[in-house]
């Protein structure tokens, strides 16, 4: 395939992708997915292999890169099907995201899959928002093991009805909006095989892969042979475990060897995860050193291996809780690949941004009134060597946008009293890192309220002789509260949210 047709083949597909988004954006109920955005959409091959995906969530789209293979291996795959998951344990991330996919046959011929990935605020936990303090997955909602929910093209209801039951209309809307995404993906790659046939097809496939494999090489090439290492630590599990630690070896040399040998063992609370979010976190890295051109498909990540103990914090075996693990241990992987990789790469390695989500899930679960907001909160980002970190962003893992304050006035009983930059949160230094957001909610009525965040004892560093960026904290009518909690507030109590800074970079 010659250089223009594999960047027109490139193009097409990663069109199919965005087009796949938009749809799934402007079709869903909820403010989580169509105003935040927290969904990701990707293509793969006959086999399980990712070959496109659009710019969404680096760690929904690194961990359905990792474990596709495995989901879609054993299932009897017939024109029509569409096949539900969110076990975390099977190729999932935290209960709440689900995946949706659908397989593309080309007469009898299986030739390869699109699938869709999208976070639910309600997916069964008895706290509202999904998101509680947990010390087991069961606690945490509805778990769905790999599921034909659609069979030969005919929904199988009592599928349909066991995972939108007891929920809100909002999921099944949602749901809904994830298969018309899937059905539109598969119209889109359908028409491309029409117009270019299918041997041509697998071919543009398989010179995706081998150049993503060329640019991955060149980049990896470019991080001097060596062996580096790097330390941090989570701040506590909510359940009594503090400065939890975390340890990565990188082994640079013909290929990447990632090891997280000397990490705690899994802990009670929610951050554990499984490895497939652990190889997303380590993916986004070194996706990052490569050109803005690479695509985002196998091939680029052929060369990186990661390893972790089973039964560590980063590749948690069941029952462990996860549903901070997706979000707050995964940017936590981050820094340590990114502390590593300062030793090798001190001219292009940016300091820590704020190493955390700021999770936070409210609602009320009545018979006579039902609500449940999510939403995960930017801050500051770690500056670089030769520029400030941004201010007030979603950084690494995260790739969503805020609610509007609009939206989530007029979706829940809330107000929002002051939202902001936190001046001078940003670690000092030569470049500045980016300070964090301010938000506070008054509520209107009585709510329970879940807040899984990190970075509130220990800060995110910096780097060259940079300072650290201040930790965040959260208070309720002034009082402190911790890191990780579950409160319930009544009307006129005050939610106060400080997110962290972002590190700074040499010496100012």
């Amino acid at each position: 395939m010659s250089p223009i047709d594999l960047a027109i083949f490139i193009s097409r597909v990663e069109a199919v992708c965005a087009e796949m988004g938009a749809i799934l954006r402007r079709a869903a109920l909820s403010p989580n997915i169509k105003d935040r955005l927290d969904f990701s959409c990707a293509l793969f091959d006959q086999s399980g292999e990712l070959f496109s995906q659009a710019a969404h969530i680096p760690v929904h789209l690194g961990s359905m890169a990792f474990a596709m293979s495995g989901i879609v291996r054993d299932v009897e795959w017939q024109e029509g099907d569409m096949l539900v998951v969110n076990d975390p344990f099977l190729g999932g991330t935290h209960l709440p995201d689900v995946t949706m996919i659908a397989p593309m046959f080309i007469g009898s011929e299986l030739a390869g899959f699109v699938a869709n990935r999208a976070h639910h605020a309600n997916i069964g936990a008895e706290s509202p928002g999904s998101m509680p303090l947990s010390s087991n997955i069961e606690d945490e909602g509805l778990i769905i093991p790999p599921t034909l929910f659609i069979r030969g093209g005919q929904i199988v209801s009592d599928v349909f009805g066991s995972l939108t039951a007891g929920l809100e209309t909002e999921t099944g809307g949602d749901v809904a909006a994830q298969v018309s995404a899937n059905q539109a993906g598969l119209q889109r790659l359908k028409e491309l095989v029409k117009q270019v046939g299918l041997d041509r097809f697998h071919d543009g496939i398989a010179a995706t892969n081998a150049y993503g494999e060329r640019l991955g090489r060149a980049a990896l090439n470019d991080i001097p042979a060596g062996v580096y290492e790097f330390q941090d630590v989570m701040d506590d599990d909510g359940f009594g475990a503090t400065d939890i630690p975390l340890q990565i070896s990188i082994h640079v040399g013909e290929q990447v060897t990632v090891d997280f040998e000397g990490t705690s063992p899994q802990v009670k609370g929610n951050i554990n995860c499984p490895l497939s979010v652990a190889a997303a976190a380590v993916y986004y890295v070194f996706r990052c050193l490569m050109p803005d051109s690479t695509p985002n498909c196998a091939g680029t990540y052929r060369l990186i291996e990661v390893f972790a103990p089973e039964g560590c914090l980063v590749n948690a075996q069941r029952p462990a809780a996860t549903a901070a693990g997706n979000v707050e241990t995964s940017m936590r992987i981050v820094d340590l690949v990114l502390g590593a990789l300062s030793q090798a790469l001190p001219e292009r390695i940016p300091a820590a941004s704020q190493g955390t989500m700021n999770n936070l899930a409210m609602g009320h679960h009545s018979p006579s009134a039902r609500w449940d907001y999510y939403e995960t909160m930017g801050g500051g980002i770690g500056a670089s060597p030769d520029c400030d970190g941004i201010s007030a962003s979603q950084s690494h893992m995260t790739n969503t946008l805020n609610t509007p304050i609009e939206s989530l006035e007029r979706h829940y009983p809330l107000r929002v009293i002051e939202y902001g930059i936190r001046k001078h949160s940003g670690g000092a230094g030569q470049y500045i890192g980016g300070d964090g957001i301010v938000r506070e909610f008054e509520f209107l009525g009585e709510a329970e309220v879940t807040i899984l965040s990190e970075r509130r004892s220990g800060e995110p560093w910096g780097l060259n002789g940079g300072e650290a960026g201040k930790s965040g904290f959260q208070t309720l009518d002034g009082a402190l509260l911790p890191g990780k909690v579950n409160v319930t507030v009544s009307k006129g109590q005050r939610l106060r949210l400080e997110s962290p800074g972002g590190g700074g970079f040499g010496i100012g």
